[in-house]
C-alpha cells in the first residue's frame, strides 16, 4: 500500500516537475482542503513523499501547464488532466443527481439563474463568487434577491464546476476563480468522453491498482465515481480471471478481511520494495489516512480528525498529524505554524503504545519537523514544555488546541 501511494521510496530522490507529475499520476489524486493550520493539505501530502517539493511546482503544473485539473473525487481534489474524459461521464451522473434536487430548492427559475451565471463567465472570463455576488440580475435590477446573495451565486458556480461547464482557472489565497472548461482543459481531453462501460471499468481497475486490494466499497470509494454495487458487479464478473479473493491479515490481532485483489497480486507483492527508513509527518487528509477502517486494520492505528468534534470531547486536539516511520504508525503530533512569531510550534506528541522516542528517533523527528518548517518558510522550531506525552493518557492540551 505504501509503495502504491508513493510512501516507500527514498524521499531524497531527485524528481523535478516531471517526476512530481508522475507521482501524482501514481497516487491518482491529491485532496485539497482549506485549513492552513500548518500548510494546505495538498502541499503537505506531496512534501511527505519528496523532500525537494515546493508549492510553486504544483501551481505551475495546475495553473500554467494545465497538466492537472481540479474537481471532485470523495472531496475536492487535484487530478491529472488525462483523467478528464472519465470525469465527463461523472459530470453526466452529477447532472442527473443534482438538477432535480437543486431545482426543487431554488424554484422553477433555477435554470434561468444557472444560465445567467454561465453567460457571465463566458463574457467576463475568470470569475469568483465574490465578484458574481456584486453583479446585476438578468432584469438589470440590483442583485438583492434570495438567489443572488453570495451563497446562491456561489452555489451556481459550484453546480457548473461539478457538472463540467466551468473549471477552476486558479486560486488566489484559497478563493477559486472559475472559467469556461473549454478555456482550461485542452481540446484533446474534452473530445474523448468515456462510455459508461469504460467508465466503470476504469474506475474499478485504476482504483484497485492504487489500493492493491479492497472491498467493493473501498474500490468504489477511491474515486467516488461509482456505487459499491457497480464495483461488486465488476469484480464478480472477473473473478478467477483478472480478480481473485484474498484474505488480508492486519495488525493488532485483527481478524483477516476477505478482499478483492488483482490476479497477479503475488507478483505485485514481490516487486514492492521495503519502505524507506524515514520518519514522515502525514497530513490528516493523506490518502493512506482517509479510510479509517482500512487504516485501523492494516496499521492498528485508530485515528480521527477532531476539527468537527466539540472542544470538550476532543481526545488529542483540533488538527493532529499521524507519524509514519518505515511501515509503522508510531504516534500523533500536535503542531501549528505560528506565523506572527516566525516559528513552527510543537505542542504535543503522543507515541503509540510500545513506541519509545529515544535519541535516534528524536533526531529523526527533528529532521521531519525541520523539513516542514522550511516548506512553509518559518525560521525556527519551538517546543512547548512537556510536549512529549505519555501514550497511556491522551488528552487534548490546554487552550483547546485549535478553537
Amino acid at each position: 500500500m505504501l509503495n502504491l501511494q508513493g510512501l516507500a521510496e527514498n524521499p531524497r530522490r531527485p524528481l523535478g516537475r516531471d517526476g512530481l507529475m508522475d507521482l501524482i499520476r501514481r497516487m491518482g489524486f491529491v485532496q485539497v482542503d482549506s485549513i492552513q493550520w500548518v500548510e494546505r493539505a495538498h502541499h503537505m501530502i506531496l512534501a511527505s513523499r519528496w523532500d525537494g517539493y515546493r508549492q510553486k511546482d504544483l501551481i505551475r503544473l495546475l495553473e500554467k501547464d494545465r497538466a492537472l485539473f481540479e474537481n471532485w473525487t470523495h472531496d475536492a481534489s487535484i487530478l491529472p488532466v488525462e483523467f478528464f474524459p472519465h470525469w465527463m461521464r461523472r459530470f453526466e451522473r452529477e447532472k442527473a443527481r443534482l438538477t432535480g434536487r437543486w431545482a426543487d430548492w431554488h424554484g422553477n427559475e433555477y435554470q434561468n439563474d444557472l444560465d445567467h451565471v454561465l453567460s457571465h463567465a463566458t463574457e467576463a472570463g475568470p470569475v469568483t463568487a465574490r465578484e458574481l455576488s456584486d453583479t446585476q440580475d438578468p432584469t438589470g435590477e440590483a442583485a438583492n434577491g434570495e438567489w443572488w446573495n453570495w451563497k446562491p451565486s456561489k452555489t451556481a458556480l459550484e453546480y457548473h464546476w461539478r457538472t463540467g461547464g466551468l473549471c477552476i482557472c486558479h486560486r488566489r489565497g484559497f478563493q477559486k476563480a472559475y472559467d469556461l472548461t473549454e478555456r482550461i482543459v485542452p481540446t484533446a481531453h474534452r473530445d474523448m468522453a468515456t462510455e459508461e462501460d469504460g467508465f466503470i471499468d476504469w474506475s474499478c481497475r485504476s482504483a484497485l491498482d492504487r489500493l492493491g486490494f479492497g472491498t467493493a466499497g473501498e474500490i468504489a470509494g477511491y474515486w467516488d465515481n461509482i456505487s459499491a454495487a457497480e464495483a461488486k458487479s465488476w469484480c464478480s464478473a472477473r473473478l478467477g480471471d483478472e480478480i481473485i479473493e484474498v484474505r488480508v491479515h492486519g495488525l493488532g490481532g485483527a481478524a483477516p478481511r476477505k478482499l478483492y485483489a488483482p490476479a497477479d497480486i503475488e507478483t505485485r507483492l514481490s516487486n514492492a520494495s521495503e519502505p524507506a527508513d524515514r520518519l514522515r509527518i502525514l497530513n490528516p487528509f493523506d490518502p493512506v489516512i482517509r479510510d479509517r477502517k482500512r487504516l485501523k486494520h492494516l496499521f492498528d492505528f485508530d485515528y480521527r480528525i477532531e476539527i468537527f468534534v466539540p472542544a470538550p470531547k476532543r481526545t488529542y486536539g483540533y488538527y493532529i498529524f499521524p507519524l509514519l516511520e518505515g511501515d509503522r504508525m508510531i504516534g500523533r503530533l500536535d503542531m501549528k505554524a505560528e506565523r506572527a512569531a516566525d516559528s513552527l510550534s510543537i505542542r504535543a506528541l503522543w507515541p503509540e503504545p510500545r513506541i519509545k522516542f529515544g535519541k535516534t528517533r528524536l533526531t529523526r523527528l527533528e529532521g521531519a519537523l525541520d523539513r516542514v518548517r522550511k516548506l512553509i518558510g518559518l525560521s525556527e522550531l519551538r517546543f512547548e514544555d512537556d510536549w512529549l506525552k505519555d501514550p497511556k493518557a491522551p488528552s487534548a492540551s490546554s487552550e483547546d488546541r485549535g478553537e
